[in-house]
């Protein structure tokens, strides 16, 4: 963020103290024969905020029998901070480039889960400000993802308390480290307009079909969930079908109708163990899709860059064989049980490089064979290079500096067992591809 950027941010913060203080003021005010102690509240309003704030990053943090004793019989006004201050950090997030899926996603990995919970519900209240039409479709999706069985109400901070059954210290606890979590990551690169900025235009690029995806979405759920190999298989076959068949016949559908090739950016957030391994796997998976990944190693999570049906594609077809390379590893653990190999961390990496290897090499074949069978049309290629050529440009602008790294593993049995698994993985193409 530049140094205009975070001027504007912190007057923006200073005019919503004002505001909040002010309105407590008034409130105060209002009422009849103040006492000197309510003509204070805004004052020890404005005080907590500051605390609040200065407690999240410090280097003692966790100051929390100091704040809860100094400001002992002012709770209403703790709570009114701990959601201003919240709030504040959250919508600096956004403006730092993160979204609802990545808070949540990096605060499983960093926090415990009772800060987990209230940061997701924080997340929600934040989203209420704004109406439904000024997010964007996928804004609203990750919202829908996290959002809480209980609709949360502000002020947050003791009502979570009392929904969780906890007390003041150890709810203000959680309220420190969610602050903490939120003042100390990094900016990220916005993949997605501002809460409040999305305008749908009428016309202006095609939509993704969400009853196609939702077709694919149920046929990827029956084939990895039945043990019968052969139906998975004609399952998936024909989840790919619909897939290929619609990203084309959207790509030339588009050209047809003067429109320029755009392309879209998506996290994907990797879990550990064998992350590494894990992430070629994911770029195996993207550059099979006409997508550009690249790995932001120190929070653990992809970034694709392609066209939003090629994402959506990428997006479903690397969930699936994350879950599909897991289940493999422990098969393999069973079947090659040879001194403890497969118990070792050796064979694990090898195993899932060289499956993600052989992943990638039949997911090229596969989509050079989709591709062919519609080479009739002789605008398909000049339109995927068009497509190709603006998710590389895109790439190029967010991640100028991002190079290649090889992956290398070292155990012979583990890599020959993750390219046997690799060939007998469902991949979602309308042929089997020969091992």
């Amino acid at each position: 963020m530049g140094k205009s950027n975070r001027e504007k941010r912190m007057a923006k913060q200073r005019r919503r103290r004002r505001s909040a203080a002010q309105h407590e003021h008034r409130r105060s005010n209002s009422e009849p024969n103040p006492s000197d102690s309510e003509r204070g509240r805004a004052q020890i309003l404005e005080n907590l905020i500051i605390a609040l704030s200065a407690a999240a990053v410090g280097s003692a943090p966790w100051r929390v029998a100091e704040l809860l004793e100094q400001h002992r019989g002012f709770e209403r006004e703790l709570d009114i901070a701990a959601d201003l201050v919240v709030q504040e950090a959250i919508d600096a997030a956004w403006q730092n480039g993160w979204s609802p899926t990545d808070l949540h996603e990096v605060a499983r990995r960093r926090v415990n889960a009772a800060a987990v919970r209230y940061l997701d519900e924080a997340i929600v209240l934040e989203s209420q400000r704004y109406s439904a039409p000024t997010l964007h479709p996928r804004w609203r999706a990750e919202l829908a993802a996290i959002t809480t069985r209980t609709a949360p109400t502000a002020p947050q901070m003791w009502r979570w308390a009392a929904r969780n059954s906890v007390d003041e210290r150890a709810v203000v606890t959680v309220v420190l480290e969610v602050l903490h979590l939120l003042v100390t990551i990094p900016p990220l690169q916005r993949v997605l307009p501002l809460p409040g900025e999305h305008r749908h235009v009428s016309g202006a690029g095609t939509e993704v079909d969400e009853k196609m995806l939702a077709r694919v979405r149920a046929l990827l759920a029956k084939a990895e969930a039945t043990e019968y190999p052969d139906e998975a298989e004609a399952l998936s076959s024909k989840a790919q079908a619909l897939m290929v068949r619609h990203s084309l016949k959207e790509a030339v559908a588009d050209h047809g109708k003067g429109r320029a090739s755009v392309a879209a950016a998506r996290r994907i957030w990797v879990d550990n163990p064998y992350v590494a391994a894990k992430v070629a796997l994911v770029q195996a998976v993207a550059q099979a899709n006409r997508c550009r990944a690249v790995w932001i190693k120190n929070l653990g999570c992809v970034v694709a860059v392609g066209s939003e049906t090629d994402l959506d594609m990428f997006d479903l077809l690397t969930t699936s064989l994350l879950v599909q390379a897991n289940r493999a590893i422990l098969v393999a653990g069973r079947l090659h049980g040879v001194r403890g190999q497969t118990r070792t961390k050796s064979f694990r990496l090898a195993f899932l490089v060289a499956y993600a290897a052989r992943i990638g090499e039949r997911l090229a074949a596969a989509s050079s064979s989709a591709t062919a069978e519609m080479q009739r049309d002789e605008r398909l290629l000049p339109v995927l290079a068009a497509r190709t050529r603006a998710a590389d440009e895109a790439f190029a602008r967010l991640f100028p500096t991002a190079v290649g790294t090889p992956l290398v593993a070292y155990d012979p049995v583990g890599t020959d067992a993750g390219r046997a698994a690799a060939d007998t993985a469902v991949l979602y193409v309308r042929d089997a591809i020969a091992s």
